[in-house]
């Protein structure tokens, strides 16, 4: 399916309009590894918050199970750079860390994969603002 970004709402096909834009998918990387710990904080220094909302109607998604996995200050990646937590009964996230360092020639980023039964699978990343402490960051899924 291809998604076209118009000024409006997104657009999937010609019967599938969302009221919520879509977040953005990003490549998912080499790093990833399933099973992280659960665990909100592997740092400290930079706060990123948003909620899990639906598409289709901007609704809260309660619960939804996100992973993160991001290098470390040495710009490594590591068992110690992988968390695992869920949305709240409010569909909110609270996620604490390091400021993200470079890797190689990208940004500073964090990887984020989303997962919701009835929702396809959203694997993205967030890119910080240089020598922010915090950011919202929501992660809007797609219905299936």
């Amino acid at each position: 399916m291809i998604l076209l970004f118009l000024s409006g709402p997104l657009v999937a096909s010609a019967t599938e309009t969302f009221r919520c834009q879509p977040t953005r998918p990003d490549a998912d990387g080499p790093f990833y590894r399933a099973d992280a710990p659960e665990r909100h904080k592997i740092g400290e220094g930079y706060l990123l918050t948003g909620a899990v909302k639906s598409a289709a109607d901007c609704s809260i998604i309660p619960g939804a199970k996100i992973e993160i996995w991001m290098n470390g200050p040495d710009g490594r990646y590591g068992d110690e750079w992988r968390a695992t937590l869920f949305a709240d009964p409010e569909g909110k996230y609270r996620f604490e860390s390091h400021l993200p360092v470079a890797y190689g020639s990208r940004p500073p980023h964090i990887h984020i994969i989303v997962n919701m039964p009835g929702y396809r699978e959203l694997i993205t990343q967030h890119y910080p603002k240089k020598k922010s402490k915090k950011a919202t960051f929501d992660l809007v899924l797609i219905p299936e």
